[in-house]
């Protein structure tokens, strides 16, 4: 080959270097994104499902948190809708784009381990916020005492109906550990004291589903005189349809979540629809410390166990005063 041949065979070479990496270049900008630069630390978060007014004051929460922090970048936050299927594919999006952190609040422990899984060997920090998945390969977990908060649940139906009596629970999605553990705490407080469960139903944490099974039951006309719902929005539902069949005077709702909303749990024990409600935090503003702490290379705390209050007509103000974030996240 000529040397004139051999010039030109290595200025093309160059020039197909130069495209590669340019290639490299334009495919890191447009995944990671929106990063803007690389002093931003960009965070995914995977909600399991906006519907549930607890997730929708998590959401304006962490957003405003995050925003405390000039080098955090929230991305727009997924929602699942309770479909696993759609959040292992918004996971594995964030995973694709090379997120610096991603927090996820699973709708059920096993479909999302495997992503959590994925992002953990990716080299991606992971905060599993509120509810947990099947191994240790994260960086932290944020969350409540749910086994605590049903005891106390129980332990306020105990002190309800000190002459026993009948139960009705309205349950969360099965498979969540939230659910398994504020029916466990519940039915261990409860044993002894002559309350027995009459009716148990899934009702997926929300109002219209709740509805719907506590109208099956009064039309079947169980005797109950207290429910005990493992959120608010369930409780209130609850309620709602005892009232609407003129039965709610007969009966009793405890519900947890104690979200600090016009119509969220504090305001209905105020207004007598609730005879009590347990704070579950939702955990917004120790995650977006945490992501802080992981953006400066600082360690974080594996598991944080936050605590509750309950809720009850006497302290139902100040707590609402204290918890209300309406003039911060509108």
């Amino acid at each position: 080959m000529t040397r004139k041949a051999l010039t030109a065979v290595a200025a093309l070479c160059v020039a197909a270097l130069a495209c590669g990496c340019a290639s490299k270049t334009d495919t890191a900008s447009s995944t990671g994104g929106d990063k803007g630069g690389s002093d931003q630390f960009v965070i995914g978060y995977s909600q399991s499902n906006n519907a549930e007014p607890y997730r929708q004051q998590l959401n304006k929460q962490l957003q405003y948190y995050v925003k405390q922090h000039k080098n955090l970048k929230l991305l727009p936050i997924t929602d699942a809708k309770q479909d696993n299927a759609t959040q292992v594919s918004q996971v594995q999006s964030f995973i694709q784009q090379k997120v610096d952190l991603l927090i996820v609040s699973p709708n059920e422990p096993a479909p999302l381990t495997p992503p959590v899984e994925q992002a953990c060997k990716a080299g991606i920090p992971v905060i599993v916020l509120d509810r947990t998945v099947n191994t240790d390969c994260y960086t932290a977990f944020i969350g409540g005492d749910n086994y605590q908060i049903g005891k106390k649940a129980g332990e306020a139906a105990v002190k309800a109906l000190p002459d026993g009596g009948n139960v009705a629970e309205l349950r969360g999605v099965l498979s969540a550990q939230p659910q398994i553990d504020r029916d466990k705490g519940f039915r261990d407080a409860i044993a002894g004291h002559g309350i027995k469960i009459v009716e148990s139903r899934e009702a997926k944490w929300t109002r219209p589903n709740a509805i719907q099974v506590m109208n099956q039951w009064l039309a079947r006309g169980t005797k109950i005189d207290l429910v005990y719902a493992h959120n608010d929005d369930m409780a209130i539902g609850a309620y709602g349809a005892a009232a609407g069949a003129g039965k709610a005077d007969s009966m009793k709702f405890i519900g947890i979540d104690g979200l600090a909303i016009p119509d969220g749990g504090i305001r209905a024990v105020q207004q007598g629809h609730l005879l009590t409600t347990f704070v579950y935090p939702t955990g917004a503003k120790e995650a977006a410390e945490a992501a802080y702490a992981l953006s400066q290379h600082q360690k974080v705390t594996k598991k944080q166990t936050l605590g509750t209050v309950e809720i009850t007509q006497a302290n139902a103000a100040q707590v609402y005063d204290e918890f209300d974030m309406s003039s911060k996240t509108g």
